[in-house]
């Protein structure tokens, strides 16, 4: 006779605030796909900039040390109304491949917006939808997990805050079989960079204004929106003072022509931003800059290069096409995501969170161009 295990009960759970930075980041390492976003350190750097951090763990029965979910919530007043935003950035954290968790989870988070007085709750898994591009290969859990918060009332939102597809590269490998995967061009560009004097070196804290003002340059360069350059620095020496980051730099005659800033978390290195100036492009040093960058994670046990971003579609006319292109030439694995979702509390000020004031603040935009 078949003896079915003993499945367990979500019903008695709820989200608890943690006040410990040390339970915390124990919790999140013992969960499924953690991110340096669900960190304390993040959660720490954004309260700096207008964020209140509410760590909340599910955990089995009264435990502290059998984490079940974790979702560090950042929430953030608005000004003149009575109400608030959430937002979980790549969270929360759970095995989605429990259906009654994952339920559970949902359920506990609009409880908390409700109690929160927000006007929506967003969140923003890490939960694959599709690996690979051309042609698509479905994640049966994405489905199952789109038709959960469907079913709860959750929406796609119109605001994606980070890339919702990326490239990961398996780097358990040995270098020369990660080299010679890749594709010809790539091979030849990483040998170019380094016959034509491109020198590659780990930063520290004091190169970060230098990476800032190639960050600006960069920006100005390819047409995107940046922070004040004083959020990159808080956030680099945060990440870098809690073992979270680092930074190289690609240097031709002993002066930065490229940067980039990788963030390790687990058993993974992130390449979540890069920078480089105008100057001998020609040399191509991107191009050794993340083969060292490679090299780097690698040395550091690291069993994933995460690329971070690529294109929502994959078309030259999507405005990360030129980036794909680069990336794509050292073949990693394409893994969609199912983005970022919406739980609306209050429909009218959504609206006029989400749609008005994006397209007033676009029109006074429009208005102060030069002519």
């Amino acid at each position: 006779m078949r003896v079915l295990k003993p499945q367990p009960i979500y019903r008695a759970s709820a989200f608890k605030r943690e006040t410990s930075s040390v339970i915390w980041q124990q919790a999140i390492a013992s969960l499924p796909s953690p991110h340096p976003l669900q960190s304390w350190t993040w959660a720490e750097f954004k309260s700096r900039w207008g964020w209140q951090p509410i760590p909340l763990l599910l955990t089995v029965a009264e435990s502290r040390w059998e984490p079940l979910a974790a979702a560090m919530v950042l929430k953030r007043k608005l000004p003149r109304l009575p109400f608030s935003v959430l937002y979980v950035p790549r969270g929360p954290l759970l095995d989605y491949s429990d259906g009654a968790l994952r339920r559970v989870v949902l359920a506990e988070l609009e409880r908390v917006a409700r109690r929160e007085k927000a006007i929506f709750i967003k969140i923003d898994p890490e939960v694959p939808r599709s690996y690979g591009y051309d042609p698509e290969r479905p994640s049966p859990t994405g489905a199952q997990v789109i038709r959960d918060l469907q079913a709860h009332g959750w929406q796609f939102s119109r605001e994606q805050i980070q890339f919702r597809n990326t490239v990961v590269l398996d780097i358990t490998r040995p270098e020369d079989e990660i080299l010679a995967a890749m594709k010809q061009k790539t091979r030849y560009n990483i040998r170019l960079a380094a016959r034509k004097g491109v020198v590659v070196r780990a930063g520290t804290p004091d190169d970060f204004p230098v990476i800032a003002a190639m960050y600006r340059e960069t920006a100005e360069r390819d047409g995107f929106a940046i922070r004040p350059l004083a959020y990159y620095l808080d956030a680099w020496q945060s990440m870098f003072q809690a073992g979270m980051a680092q930074p190289l730099l690609a240097e031709y005659e002993n002066k930065p022509i490229a940067a980039v800033v990788l963030v390790r978390f687990g058993k993974r290195a992130i390449y979540m931003y890069g920078a480089s100036t105008n100057e001998e492009r020609q040399r191509m040093p991107n191009y050794l800059l993340q083969w060292e960058a490679i090299r780097w994670a690698k040395a550091q046990g690291c069993e994933t290069y995460d690329f971070w971003g690529a294109p929502d579609n994959f078309v030259e006319t999507d405005r990360m096409w030129g980036v794909w292109r680069f990336k794509a030439g050292f073949n990693g694995q394409v893994v969609q995501h199912i983005g970022a979702w919406d739980y609306v509390i209050r429909p009218f000020w959504y609206w006029f969170y989400s749609v008005a004031i994006p397209k007033y603040l676009n029109l006074l935009r429009q208005q102060q161009k030069p002519k």
